[in-house]
C-alpha cells in the first residue's frame, strides 16, 4: 500500500509583543525546550531554536498534516500560556501577532540551524529589523511596511 513521503523544512520566527526584552538567559532554554514540546506533540520535528530576548527562530521539519499558520498558532499560544503560567516575568507576556515563515531545501538546514543557534553572535552585527527584513528581501514577499512587527530600533 502506498504512503505519504515529504520532505518539508521551515523557519518560523515572530516577536515578543512590544518588542520587550521579556525572555531572560535565566528562562530561555526552559521556553526553548517547551516550545520544542509543543513541535514534537504536532507530529514534527524542532531541528533548531533561539529564542533571543525580544524574538524567536525556529527551524522545523514540518509534518505534512499540519499547516504552517497552525504550527505557528499553536507554538504562540501554548508557550505564552504557559510562560504566563510559570511567572517568568511580572505581567503578562503575549507574542505579537503575525510570524515569518521561510522554506528551505535539505541542502541548506546545516547553514540555516547554526544561524539560528547563533543568534547572539549574529545580532551583534544586524538589529531584528535588518534581519527580517532581509528574509523578506531574499525570499522576494511582497509586503506592506504597516503590517510588519513593532520594530523599536
Amino acid at each position: 500500500m502506498p504512503n505519504t513521503y515529504t520532505q518539508i523544512y521551515v523557519q518560523i520566527v515572530f516577536a515578543v509583543q512590544g518588542r520587550l526584552n521579556l525572555i531572560t538567559e535565566k528562562h530561555r532554554e526552559k521556553v526553548e525546550k517547551y516550545i520544542c514540546g509543543i513541535i514534537s506533540n504536532k507530529k514534527s520535528k524542532p531541528l533548531a531554536i533561539y529564542c533571543n530576548p525580544d524574538h524567536t527562530h525556529i527551524l522545523i521539519g514540518l509534518h505534512p498534516s499540519i499547516s504552517i499558520s497552525d504550527m505557528a498558532r499553536d507554538i504562540k499560544a501554548n508557550s505564552s500560556k504557559w510562560i504566563n503560567e510559570q511567572r517568568f516575568i511580572m505581567g503578562k507576556f503575549n507574542w505579537q501577532e503575525g510570524y515569518g515563515a521561510f522554506t528551505y531545501s535539505k541542502s541548506q538546514i546545516d547553514t540555516v540551524a547554526k544561524y539560528i543557534i547563533n543568534q547572539p553572535q549574529h545580532h551583534k552585527k544586524a538589529t531584528f529589523r535588518e534581519e527580517y527584513m532581509n528574509f523578506l528581501k531574499k525570499f522576494e514577499i511582497d509586503y506592506n511596511e504597516k503590517y510588519l512587527f513593532e520594530f523599536n530600533d
